[in-house]
């Protein structure tokens, strides 16, 4: 049985209906900030649970395992040094009896003080006993800080009845403050503590009375008709929509499964429909359509991402549950119509003007300042994209063409109403013109990837345009001084970087980044920098690359072994980092990595002779004859797999030279008092060098 002395606490404001997309986060902010409070008190224990619940119309917290006082506390707190608490005659100064009332103890003997070190210098300390925080008090203070730094998006002033004026997200109208079935004084918002609320505005009957803190949720259910948690009330409405949808699927974003989950307390799904002729209108604008203005969930005969096509069915999520929906159905019905039918009108008009037609009127549309219009971007897209056609051994001229209608679509009806769209809708136009299947493509392609974990463009045509469009933005935005600074990235340059790197590794493209870099420069004419910034934003790019192969699993070590030459081709990133991963592993392989770091530091401090050539006869000690043998002995494989991109068999070779490396540096003296001598060395660990280093940079692997 739970000790009357830890309990649960329930905290609820009542309120008008709050922001939907701000609710969960109000919730959790609201919860956390009561359980902070309490916390840093000492009101709670290691047992004490937070729950939080968010609907419409409340915040509220429950968390168990709350005690009614806090303990006691021994505290040794630091008085004064010595210096300033005592004269020169031992004698208690000014400063230590105020200090001493302000602790709360004006009448403290000196005596009474412990004398001890304080770091280099002696202080008085004083230890007590302080009393624990009344549950009350704690509460009180816990709700004024809870309350002043809510994550409010916009602040309403309102007067209450007493004529007070008041600040909060939406007008409160209750608050309650159980402890246990004990009711805990507090004021907030200029109410004070009770213990009723109201349940749902149509389905339940007047005041809800809660008698105790742990039974909040159930009685809210019960009498209430209200799913008090946002995330019991979330999965309510999952299983709803899925059980409705029957043999169909229900497209459900989580931003608007959210949304709707702060819109109801009692949901309860319907089922409705519209007219088929619809469905002669792209599929995306009709989900969109019903998403963004209605918070519909449409359905699909099959999921989105194996090709499913809309149904005239769709599911609505009402706050009223009733044996007799008719009337909810038809109303829904009726209101989507007029929406469907703007997303038809858009698309037939749209479809009178092919997209080439578009093209010019681009040079109306700013793109910035300094770098023009719309219409300059889409002449230097489709020389870019073509040039990247040819290097990638693509068709050059449907690069160009995808490139040139690529941001057209940015001037139909369909987009201005619906800015999600943009390169969807070029698509479907440019079908409709009768362009290639690839440049249609190319309209939406070349925006992927549009995020982490997006899927990358799979035509040709729409890869190089989406090159094109990324490279172009990241040189073009660059050039005029707007590169990422801190965390601020308005042009999310990041994330084109990022989408470079991954098509070139993840399509394996046979070009340079570099190359692609001044190919995207070239097409500037004015506006941008000196090209000597490009060095900057490769290595930006360079720095993306980092944190996309950590991503996927490589160790830091292993990612700068890779990168330490700064790479131009990306292509084989993968594979070199799965050799060096397998030579890791290898025995011999920390011995050489060591070896190499011994190696490259050498070289660092001496120069190796210029012709670099080892000159068999110059050969002395057996140790350095027997490393030169077995670097002749290996070097041809080396080369061979290399050259073979057969990484991993290029690395496992070089174990072989372990037992000679460790005998060269344990037995001959590589700066040797004879300078033919030392040169020749050096030269035999510089051809040693460059076989250890063609596949990665082995010291980094090193300790």
């Amino acid at each position: 049985m739970m000790s009357t002395a830890q309990r649960t606490l329930l905290v609820e404001l009542l309120t008008e209906e709050l922001p939907p997309k701000a609710l969960a986060r109000l919730g959790d902010a609201f919860a956390e900030g009561i359980a902070n409070g309490l916390r840093a008190r000492g009101l709670t224990t290691d047992a004490s649970v937070v729950k939080p619940y968010a609907t419409p119309r409340r915040l509220a917290v429950a968390i168990t395992h709350v005690l009614e006082r806090a303990p006691d506390a021994t505290i040794r707190a630091k008085v004064l040094p010595v210096s300033v608490a005592l004269d020169a005659n031992g004698n208690p100064t000014p400063p230590l009896a105020k200090k001493l009332a302000a602790m709360g103890f004006a009448d403290l003997p000196v005596a009474s003080l412990e004398r001890a070190m304080d770091g280099k210098a002696e202080a008085f300390f004083h230890t007590y006993t302080a009393a624990g925080a009344q549950l009350a008090d704690a509460l009180q203070a816990a709700l004024d800080e809870t309350l002043g730094k809510l994550p409010i998006p916009k602040v309403m002033s309102y007067q209450r009845p007493d004529g007070e004026t008041v600040q909060f997200v939406r007008p409160v109208h209750g608050l309650i403050a159980l402890h246990g079935d004990t009711l805990v004084p507090a004021t907030a918002i200029g109410l004070s503590s009770g213990n009723k609320t109201l349940g749902h505005r149509f389905l339940s009957n007047g005041e809800v009375v809660i008698a105790n803190a742990d039974e909040y949720a159930a009685t809210l259910l019960d009498e209430g008709r209200v799913y008090a948690s946002y995330s019991a009330r979330r999965d309510a409405i999952r299983e709803q929509l899925l059980a409705a949808a029957g043999n169909d699927h229900v497209v459900m974003p989580d931003a608007l499964l959210d949304e709707v989950t702060a819109l109801v307390e009692w949901p309860a799904v319907y089922a409705c429909h519209f007219e088929k002729e619809f469905l002669t209108v792209p599929q995306e604008c009709l989900i969109l359509t019903m998403q963004t203005n209605q918070k519909y969930f449409a359905l699909t005969d099959k999921p989105l991402a194996d090709g499913g096509r809309l149904t005239n069915r769709f599911l609505i999520v009402s706050n009223i549950a009733t044996d007799k929906p008719e009337q909810i159905v038809t109303g829904n019905e009726r209101v989507v119509r007029p929406r469907l039918a703007d997303a038809k009108f858009f698309f037939e008009q749209d479809k009178k003007k092919p997209l080439a037609d578009r093209v010019p009127l681009l040079a109306n549309v700013v793109y910035h300042n300094k770098l023009g219009s719309q219409l300059e971007r889409t002449q230097r897209l489709a020389a870019l994209a073509g040039a990247i056609a040819k290097m990638t051994g693509s068709d050059v001229a449907l690069a160009e063409r995808g490139a040139l209608l690529a941001k057209a679509d940015l001037l139909t009806d369909m987009v201005g109403e619906f800015p999600e769209l943009q390169g969807t809708m070029g698509t479907y136009y440019a079908r409709h013109d009768g362009e290639p299947q690839d440049v249609a493509l190319a309209c939406s392609e070349h925006y992927q990837p549009r995020f982490a974990g997006d899927a990358l463009p799979v035509t040709p045509t729409g890869t190089a345009v989406a090159l094109a469009d990324k490279l172009e933005t990241l040189v073009g935005i660059w050039g005029i001084g707007l590169q990422p600074t801190g965390e601020k990235d308005p042009f999310a340059l990041r994330r084109h970087a990022l989408g470079i790197v991954r098509m070139l590794i993840e399509k394996r493209l046979p070009v340079m980044l570099p190359d692609l870099l001044r190919t995207a420069y070239e097409g500037f004419t004015t506006g941008v920098a000196d090209g000597a910034y490009l060095n900057d934003v490769y290595l930006f790019v360079l720095d993306r690359l980092r944190g996309y192969l950590r991503e996927r699993g490589f160790a830091a070590n292993e990612i700068e072994a890779v990168l330490a030459d700064q790479p131009k081709y990306l292509g084989d990133l993968i594979e070199r980092l799965e050799a060096v991963r397998a030579f890791s592993a290898l025995p011999q392989a920390e011995a050489l990595a060591a070896a190499n770091k011994r190696i490259g530091n050498i070289l660092k401090k001496t120069a190796p002779p210029a012709d670099g050539i080892v000159q068999p006869s110059l050969l002395m000690e057996p140790a350095e004859k027997a490393l030169a043998a077995a670097l002749d002995k290996v070097t041809p494989l080396v080369q061979t797999s290399f050259e073979a991109r057969q990484y991993e068999q290029a690395l496992t070779a070089l174990a072989q030279l372990r037992d000679a490396v460790d005998a060269f540096f344990n037995d001959v003296m590589v700066m040797a008092d004879d300078e033919a001598l030392r040169n020749n060395r050096l030269a035999l660990l510089t051809h040693l060098h460059v076989q250890m280093n063609r596949v990665a940079d082995l010291s980094k692997l090193a300790a």
